[in-house]
């Protein structure tokens, strides 16, 4: 989806831009966490000043890549009523089996499927948004529906430029992509999904279990494509 709205010449993207306040704040070992609070802004409240900041001639969308385990509780939320928001979501299988090769070590709170449904509820609830939620495979399926759905919803003009793009690394990237981004890099558009052939470990099976009813919750919200 990054590379989408990146792919589009009216747009400016910013990547995961609270990951080094999480980072210091939950001292989670993660692949390229030195480089990432080295290179990183670790005040949550100048992460914050930054996301208001006006765009440059020439850009009107303002892409801001977030992860839901990032926001944690004490970053006020306020600012959010002030952007609209979008949710992806993706099947807990796929992202359990896709974590654990990087990072064996894993608990329900780092994977951010109750995170990204309490986010979710809030924003219903404390601003006049209905954010559109958007599901991984529909979007690898059918991206050219599910895009111009979007589009429409968060009131953008659709672009050809989002169903493909150049392959390769991005200067917007994070300092964290050579751990992460490695299928992305070699992308030129969307895919058809492939569901991932490893099964939940024996032991995360109950993680997975509580991942897949938060997961649901938002499912039936679904642009369809």
């Amino acid at each position: 989806m990054m590379r989408a709205f990146e792919n589009r010449p009216d747009t400016v993207v910013v990547d995961e831009p609270f990951y080094a306040y999480y980072l210091q704040r939950t001292s989670v070992d993660h692949p390229g966490a030195a480089e990432v609070l080295a290179e990183g802004v670790t005040d949550w409240r100048q992460v914050v000043g930054s996301l208001r900041q006006p765009l440059s001639e020439g850009k009107s969308i303002f892409f801001q890549k977030q992860m839901a385990l990032h926001l944690l509780p004490e970053i006020d939320r306020s600012w959010l009523a002030d952007v609209t928001s979008c949710f992806l979501i993706r099947e807990p299988r796929d992202v359990i089996t896709s974590y654990i090769a990087q990072r064996p070590q894993v608990d329900l709170f780092d994977l951010g499927f109750v995170q990204q449904t309490e986010l979710y509820r809030w924003m219903t609830r404390n601003t006049e948004q209905d954010p559109p939620v958007v599901d991984a495979r529909d979007l690898q399926d059918h991206p050219r529906p599910v895009l111009e759905e979007l589009c429409r919803q968060i009131g953008v003009p659709f672009d050809e430029r989002m169903l493909g793009w150049p392959p390769g690394a991005r200067e917007t990237d994070g300092v964290w992509a050579p751990h992460w981004y490695a299928a992305v890099e070699k992308s030129t558009g969307f895919s058809a999904y492939r569901p991932r052939q490893e099964a939940v470990p024996e032991h995360l099976r109950e993680i997975y279990e509580v991942c897949l009813d938060e997961h649901e919750k938002l499912y039936e919200h679904r642009i369809r494509p």
